[in-house]
Parts: C-alpha cells; structure tokens; sequence
C-alpha cells in the first residue's frame, strides 16, 4: 500500500500540476486569440484523438494487467505502435483536404498536416510510459510531464504574442510532445531487444482489441459535439463550446487519470482477493465523489463571474454552457472507476459492450437536441452522464458485490451534501447577499460552499474526512 500511497502523491502532483499550468495559459491565450483559434482546432481534436486510441489499441492495458509479460511483449507493443502512428499519420495527412471541405475550412489542411505529427511522435513513448506506470514510478513522468509543459506553455505564449495566431496552440501542442517523448526516453532507456513476435502480439491484441473498439466509439462520441457544432454552426460558437467543455471538463479527466493510472495495477495485483478488491474499490469511489462532487457544482455556481474574469466578456456565451456541463461531468470518474473494474477482471468484452449500449444513448439523445440548439446539446449530455451510472453499476454488479443500489448507498450522502450547500449557495446568489463586485462574488460563493460542506463531510463522512486531512497533513489525526 505504500508504493499505492506514493503513486498517488506522484501522479496527482503530475496531473494537477500539469494541468493547472496548461490550464493558466491556455486562458492567457482565450484571451489573446479568442473563440475562433480555439474553434478551428477544436474541429480537429476528434482526428487527432482517434489517430492516438489507433496507436495504442489497448495495448498498454494489456501490458499492465498481464503479470507474466516479456520483453517480447514490450518489443512486439513497440513496434507495432511505431508502424500504426505512421499509418495513421499517413491517412490525416492524404485525407486534410476533404476534412477541410467538410468544414468548409481551408485553413484546417495546414492546421491538420502539422498537428498530425503528434500521432507518430507519442508512438515512440508508449512503451516507456507503460514500464513505469507497471512499476508505480509516476515520479519520473511527472518530471518529464511538467518540463514539457513549461516549455511549451512559453512557445505558446511566444507565438501568440508574435502573432502566430491560431498556430501558437498547434506549437504549444506539437512541443509538448516532442519534450514529453524525449525526456520519457531519457530518463529511462529502453530499446526493443527482440523482433516483432506473433505470439505476443496474439496476445496483446486479443485482449487489446475490444478495448481498442471500446475506446473509438468512446472517443468519437465524445467529440462528436465538436463535430456536429462545427457542422451546423459557426467557427465562434465551436470555440465557445470547446472552451466550456475544457474547463468543464479539466477537473473530472484530471482526477479520474490520476485515480486510474494508481489503481488500475493496484486492483491488477488483488484481483484474487475478493473482499480486500471490493473494499478497495468502493473507497475509491466514495474518495473520487467527496472531491469532484463540490469541486463541479462549485464551478457551475461560479461560471458567469469565473468566465468574466479569466476570460472577458468575449466568452460569456461559454459560461451559460459551463453551468450544464460541469454537471455532466460529476459522474466522469465515477464511470471511469467502473469500467476500470471490467479492465482488471479481464471483461473487455463487456466494457466494448456497455460503449455501444452507451453511444446508441447518444445518439437517440442528439437528434433530440441538435434542432433545439447548443445549450440543449449541452442538457443532453448531462441527461446521458447520469443515465450512464445506471448501466455501468449494473454491469459492475455482476462482477463484484458492489451493484447499483450498493453504491447509491455510498455516493449518496455525499451528493446529497454537494447539492444541500450548493442550492444554499445558489439562495444567497438569487436574493443579492453576495456582493456584485464580480471578484467578491466569486470568492464569497466558492467560501461559503466550502465551509458548509467541509462541515458537512466532518460530520456525517467522517471517515473520509479523517483520511483526505491525514493525505494533506502527511499523518494520522
């Protein structure tokens, strides 16, 4: 538990940190180069992500999970990745046009050809970063993980200073890899010792390829927004979603990655021991609820004041969008932390199944709500979050004890606590108590909620409480 213990420490530091460093600046640059540099990349994200889930096809899920595996396994994943990313590249770079014209977007041919380059350069780091997550070193990725971030946050900066326009966040996102991938390789040094092996990669790609499916139809549904809006829409109103979607967003991916790159081997090496597997499990949903519960509907509350200040008003279009969908993403980790659970028992088969049974939701919901309009797209998706926390429990259920009604019984209490001082928030919000000064506004809503439900948690979670201020103050209390 102490290597889990200091994972953790490790990869939230990387995760946070990272995070709120590229999240700073990419605000610096909203405001510099406004809605429609983030809306022409924002209709590339989609590509770019499918190209990478290609790369990979599960086959760093398959490396951690497997405790028997050799270094054939990791030359077998090298090569493989290697050989996709140029493929996929390839395809970006041939097919730039066409996605251009659907967009009706000739700048995106350039955009896309040069942004691609991300897909053959991460290859080269796919394997270093399965060996050390394997040996619960996110130390080392966190150094690399927040070099590069400083590095490329300052061409970022640079460029869009020196009117690069939209291409400073195709800088920024292209050395960001490029450090990421050096320093990966720096500071562990592996090369493949063996050829390619068909034994492994049978292997690999057996368990790898329904997670594989599972992550594509995951990955094209959740830009798919980007791609209806920039579709239907003009380039500004794709810039005012991505950039609410980002901020909504940021919070839940970044906890659910840090929760899942810790406790995915962690469950991996317990997944024999029923009642301890159960018991760690359940506390890490009811960890990930007591943190992301508040921390979203705290962003909700505060949208209106947060976009106004760290933005200007040119954004507050994205703020009403930010309200819906930091609702939405309440629940990310908690499916995350879920699906996680059919990872470890070997079930990709199950988890590829619940992603079509999930997207076909999504789907049904977007031909509802397209007609209706972008905050009604927005609706949708917070509308098919919580339906899926009922599809994925179910499925848990038949592999653990933890089944639906289980964990509503655990995560209850603490949504109740989040939405009881959020609505006494809100109150003091609707009859003028707060201060109209937008920066009091902001400071008195995000205090008094944190007062109320640090309260509420010291007393009616206690345990949870005892062990979030034992993980601050470095001991028991």
């Amino acid at each position: 538990m102490k290597s889990t213990a200091n994972g953790l420490k490790w990869s939230a530091i990387e995760r946070l940190a990272t995070q709120i460093i590229q999240l700073i600046v990419m605000l610096y640059l909203a405001r510099l180069l406004g809605p429609e540099a983030f809306g022409l990349v924002g209709m590339l994200t989609v590509f770019i992500a499918i190209s990478q889930t290609f790369v990979d096809s599960g086959f760093s899920s398959a490396l951690i999970r497997n405790t028997e595996r050799t270094e054939k396994d990791f030359s077998t994943t090298f090569y493989f990745n290697i050989g996709v990313g140029i493929f996929c590249y390839s395809i970006l770079f041939f097919t730039a046009p066409y996605i251009a014209s659907f967009y009706e977007q000739t700048k995106l041919i350039d955009l896309l050809r040069v942004l691609g380059l991300t897909v053959i350069i991460n290859s080269f780091a796919i394997v270093q970063r399965a060996k050390l997550t394997i040996n619960m070193d996110f130390k080392t990725q966190a150094k690399a993980s927040l070099v590069s971030a400083f590095i490329s946050c300052g061409i970022g900066i640079y460029l869009a200073n020196t009117g690069y326009g939209v291409w400073a966040l195709i800088g920024q996102t292209l050395s960001n890899v490029v450090c990421n991938v050096i320093l990966l390789n720096i500071y562990l040094k592996w090369f493949p010792s063996t050829g390619f092996s068909k034994r492994s990669f049978d292997y690999l790609f057996g368990f790898g390829s329904k997670l594989l499916a599972a992550a594509l139809i995951d990955t094209v549904f959740k830009n798919i927004y980007q791609i209806v809006i920039g579709k239907q829409f003009s380039v500004n109103q794709v810039g005012f979603f991505t950039q609410a979607n980002q901020l909504a967003s940021v919070p839940a991916m970044t906890l659910t990655s840090i929760i899942q790159r810790v406790t995915y081997p962690m469950l991996s090496n317990i997944q024999d021991d029923i009642e301890k597997f159960d018991e760690v499990y359940l506390l890490t949903l009811r960890l990930a609820s007591v943190i992301i519960f508040p921390l979203m509907l705290g962003l909700a509350l505060t949208a209106t004041p947060l976009i106004t200040l760290l933005l200007g008003k040119q954004w507050l279009p994205a703020a009403e969008l930010v309200k819906i969908i930091s609702i939405a993403f309440m629940l990310y980790p908690i499916h995350a932390i879920n699906l996680n659970l059919l990872n470890v028992k070997g079930r990709s088969d199950i988890f590829l199944k619940l992603e079509v049974i999930k997207k076909g939701l999504l789907v049904c919901t977007l031909i509802i709500t397209v007609p209706l309009g972008i905050k009604a797209m927005c609706i949708g998706m917070l509308v098919q979050s919580h339906l899926a926390f009922f599809i994925n429990s179910f499925y848990t259920g038949r592999f653990s004890k933890l089944d639906t009604i289980m964990q509503l019984k655990a995560l209850m209490p603490i949504w109740i606590g989040a939405f009881g001082t959020a609505a006494a928030v809100y109150a003091c919000q609707y009859v003028n108590i707060f201060s109209s000064n937008v920066y009091l506004h902001f400071t008195l809503s995000l205090s008094v909620m944190l007062v109320l439900y640090v309260l509420y948690i010291r007393i009616i979670q206690r345990d949870l409480y005892n062990i979030i201020i034992t993980a601050i103050v470095g001991k028991k209390i």
